[in-house]
């Protein structure tokens, strides 16, 4: 059976952030932290050994496969920062043409530094996805 490796953790989400490398990456992971904070309004979390998530949600697939997850997220990676989103794709496709410079892979999104990004449009893109994972994954309780 399948085992899921990002689970929430209670390390040190500054301590994690301090431990990077580059001393540009760790300014725009404290930037960072400080819009999804804000935008979220939940606590930053740890999950896994690089994810810096916030909020989550409990996720259950036709396949039976389930799990929790951040609703948001990023990580400072060494080559690039990601960026942890889950959009409709015609929605999240409009927002990108507008984030700034970016690659994507097949979950997150990939910037050098937040100065390439339009911060407004990455808060619209949080928001957005916090309401699409809440919708589509209601808290059972």
């Amino acid at each position: 059976m399948y085992k899921l490796k990002t689970l929430e953790t209670d390390h040190s989400v500054l301590e994690f952030i301090e431990s990077v490398d580059s001393l540009k990456k760790r300014e725009d992971a404290y930037r960072l932290l400080e819009i999804f904070t804000e935008t979220t309004g939940y606590e930053a979390k740890m999950w896994g050994p690089s994810i810096i998530g916030f909020g989550s949600y409990h996720y259950k697939y036709a396949s039976g496969h389930e799990g929790d997850a951040p609703l948001v997220g990023f990580s400072p990676r060494k080559a690039k920062i990601s960026l942890y989103f889950s959009l409709e794709s015609e929605e999240r496709a409009c927002l990108l043409a507008k984030l700034g410079k970016h690659t994507t892979g097949k979950a997150c999104v990939y910037i050098n530094k937040v100065a390439d990004i339009d911060v407004e449009v990455l808060k619209t893109l949080i928001q957005e996805t916090v309401l699409f994972l809440q919708k589509t994954y209601p808290d059972p309780s």
